[in-house]
């Protein structure tokens, strides 16, 4: 490398770290001048009990034949029945909705040891529905007549709060409330006087889903099917930074 070449970058390298040293020292002198913020972590959870207002069936019918035709034709016609059962008793059209469908060979399988091959013997069709009920006083009254219609299989019976999100949104207002509630205990215990919420962050927060409650095959039921909804809680959390002055 030509002399001159050498020179030019020994000055280049020379002004860089000057420049480095400058910088870090005026970070170093920024970082002594801003005073140090004195801050209270405290966290707050919000809880709301509400009584569910909506369920949920899921109801269908399982019919067993010779061929799958008449397996078919068998469940189409209880189906039917369970449609027009539904309509009679006030369930709207978009509050019913097919949740399972399907047309599975039954076996007879060989003893242990046998040479043979597993034989069809019938075919099974399952049809299942997802009932959504807006008046939860109407379970008892909606399985009785799914049952007497044909209906032979209730595998689930679930609860939920329509209105979760606007529920929610208190319990949310409820965990600010409780955080710093706490952080007035601890600001007072220490001796020190509190400033600005800085910083604000949601913990999390919980709504309940439809649990299916029951799961069996129905027989026919003289009386009104027992159904208790109960109550749900709903919860919210939150973390909050305060500034104590």
């Amino acid at each position: 490398m030509p002399q001159t070449a050498q020179k030019n970058t020994a000055k280049f390298l020379s002004a860089f770290a000057a420049l480095i040293i400058l910088a870090g020292g005026a970070l170093a002198a920024h970082a002594e001048d801003a005073p140090f913020r004195r801050t209270i972590q405290v966290s707050g959870e919000g809880k709301i009990n509400a009584v569910p207002d909506t369920a949920h069936i899921n109801s269908g019918v399982v019919t067993e034949a010779k061929t799958a035709r008449e397996a078919l034709t068998a469940n189409t016609e209880a189906m039917n029945k369970v449609f027009a059962a539904l309509e009679e008793i006030g369930i709207e059209k978009r509050d019913v909705q097919t949740s399972q469908f399907n047309i599975n060979p039954v076996y007879t399988y060989p003893e242990r040891g046998s040479n043979e091959v597993p034989v069809i013997k019938s075919y099974r069709v399952t049809n299942a529905l997802s009932v959504r009920l807006r008046d939860t006083d109407k379970i008892g009254a909606v399985l009785d007549k799914l049952v007497t219609v044909g209906s032979n299989r209730v595998s689930g019976v679930g609860f939920e709060v329509s209105n979760a999100k606007a529920m929610l949104d208190k319990a949310r207002e409820d965990a600010v409330k409780d955080a710093l509630r706490k952080a007035k205990i601890y600001a007072a215990s220490a001796g020190v006087v509190l400033g600005r919420v800085l910083t604000i962050n949601e913990g999390g927060s919980y709504v309940p889903q439809p649990k299916m409650m029951m799961r069996a095959a129905m027989e026919d039921s003289g009386s009104s099917v027992p159904i208790a909804s109960g109550e749900q809680e709903l919860t919210a959390s939150v973390n909050l930074t305060i500034e104590i002055e």
